[in-house]
């Protein structure tokens, strides 16, 4: 049931128009399951009507790393639309008719070729607009227009390549910055002596004029596949992590006196840097951060057959004597000299797979964080040994007791479907967590919520008349009678993939609500102590 709290910033919806479609049709789910009416403790899957294809008959570098997926309301009906990347063929916008139901639209060219996607409202209208990264150019803004089409629109002086990119506001001004990097290596392969005679991309800081952008060069090479931006250290400082693949160690920044300079916050860091997420998984209000690397994670002959060439390529890559990375997922928890550890094995998460997209979430509205990991791979160079070129490795979820993960396949989330982005969201507004993923070569795929367990909190922000009106990079802390939770709005995380704009507190049932405080990125704190019944709330200033 959709309440009150969100029918006041709800927005007229009208007629859609030519200018954006060329498919439309109506689309209702198909549940590769029977359909669930009741609660019955695990996730149902949904086929959605959106395939990201490869080019060519067999799937090549760079083809497998697939595209994303972003959630988030375009409409201000209240619902949470899916915005599906492509590799080859259109971007698909799935908007949301409420009952788990959509209406599919494909985007006009130029639009294939699609990585990152992205949702934010970049030119501050109060309009979530949709942001894509391609194989070979630089980043697309498509302005929401209101009347759900958009128009793509040049960002003065984001001209660079841009494999993924991230927005913050590092110099607390009140607008977003946005900060890209770029996979050398794909770009080099496609454009070959042209990549090399323009300059190169690497990482770069974009920030906000008001009437524009100005860039400043911090990399001149990246390989990167995820990069993250936030105070990691709880130092006050700004941090910026670029994830990158291959040989090349992950780079990391603090903003610190109005620039960015070099910071060595990790003792060790993941070799094939896939995705990052960050979040409070012990309640302590501080923010762990995870990093998802490729490993088995199981060692059976069978898996280490399947794995072989990819294992022995990692056993002979050249490494550098002070060399930090580990082929491994990373664990990261702060130390209070501000540098971060690694504890991933203790937690039981060190090896997820051929891990792309992964997410902290508290799937099961228990108060603790839970862990999703997104797997698969397919390849001929690497995997041409084994049936349709593929390694078929199972999603992987993990549930969070503030200490452990523990392995939870009975909640369903087990696909084989070759996932790549992947975003959580309220997709049917009964106030838990659902999962979208962006599989490569296979149907997109909805996991509804079942589990029924546990209440949730979800929270808007509206800052008014800002250049930042969704209140990105703002922390939000709710003290509850069950212990105090943080969490961060922040507009993408895991793999190439977009967070709604709706931040998600679970807790035990019977859970007492005591105070929702607010830090907006310029140092203004808002606080809440009021709650009625309703699962939403929208904070304003």
């Amino acid at each position: 049931m959709f309440t009150s709290a969100f029918v006041l910033i709800m927005k007229p919806v009208l007629t859609a128009s030519p200018l954006l479609l060329i498919v439309i049709c109506i689309f209702v789910l198909v549940t590769n399951t029977a359909q669930a009416q009741t609660c019955d403790g695990s996730f149902i899957a949904h086929d959605l009507a959106h395939v990201t294809q490869s080019r060519g008959r067999v799937v090549r570098f760079y083809e497998s790393n697939g595209s994303g997926v972003a959630l988030n309301d375009l409409n201000g009906d209240g619902l949470l639309d899916i915005v599906l990347g492509n590799l080859d063929g259109a971007n698909r916008i799935l908007w949301n008719l409420g009952g788990l139901e959509f209406r599919v639209e494909d985007f006009p060219r130029p639009t294939g070729r699609t990585h990152a996607v992205q949702t934010v409202d970049v030119d501050a209208d109060g309009w979530i607009d949709i942001i894509f990264t391609s194989q070979i150019g630089s980043p697309q803004f498509w302005r929401n227009n209101h009347d759900e089409t958009f128009t793509l629109i040049a960002l003065d002086r984001v001209l660079r390549p841009a494999y993924t990119l991230a927005w913050a506001d590092p110099d607390h001004d009140g607008d977003l910055d946005i900060i890209t990097a770029s996979y050398d290596a794909e770009l080099l392969q496609l454009l070959r002596d042209s990549f090399l005679n323009s300059g190169g991309a690497g990482v770069i800081y974009y920030e906000n004029t008001g009437d524009g952008y100005a860039p400043t060069r911090l990399g001149d090479d990246a390989q990167a596949l995820t990069l993250w931006v936030s105070d990691l250290n709880g130092d006050g400082a700004t941090d910026l992590i670029v994830g990158n693949d291959f040989s090349l160690p992950d780079q990391s920044w603090s903003y610190v006196d109005g620039a960015w300079h070099p910071a060595a916050l990790f003792e060790t860091m993941t070799f094939s840097t896939m995705s990052f997420d960050a979040g409070d998984i012990n309640n302590d209000g501080a923010f762990e951060f995870f990093a998802a690397d490729m490993y088995p994670a199981e060692d059976t002959p069978e898996v280490i057959d399947a794995w072989q060439y990819v294992l022995a390529d990692l056993d002979s890559s050249p490494r550098l004597p002070d060399d930090r990375q580990i082929s491994q997922n990373m664990l990261f928890i702060p130390r209070d000299d501000g540098t971060l550890i690694d504890y991933a094995e203790a937690f039981g998460v060190a090896a997820t797979g051929w891990t792309w997209s992964s997410k902290f979430g508290d799937l099961d509205q228990d108060g603790f964080l839970d862990l999703y990991a997104v797997n698969g791979m397919a390849s001929v160079e690497l995997f041409g040994h084994l049936p349709n070129d593929e390694l078929l490795e199972s999603n992987l979820v993990f549930r969070g007791s503030g200490d452990h993960f523990t392995p939870t396949p009975e909640w369903g989330l087990g696909s084989l479907s070759g996932g790549r982005g992947m975003s959580m969201g309220d997709l049917d507004n009964d106030g838990d967590l659902d999962i979208v993923i962006n599989n490569l070569n296979a149907p997109a795929q909805l996991y509804e919520n079942q589990l029924c367990s546990g209440a949730s909190l979800q929270v808007e922000l509206r800052w008014q008349n800002s250049p930042n009106p969704f209140g990105i990079g703002a922390r939000l802390v709710l003290h509850t009678t069950s212990g105090i939770f943080t969490r961060e709005m922040q507009a993408a995380s895991g793999y190439l993939s977009g967070n709604p704009a709706r931040i998600h507190f679970g807790f035990p049932a019977g859970t007492r609500l005591e105070r929702l405080e607010v830090y907006w990125t310029d140092g203004t704190v808002s606080e809440v102590s009021q709650f009625d019944a309703s699962p939403f709330l929208l904070v304003s200033r």
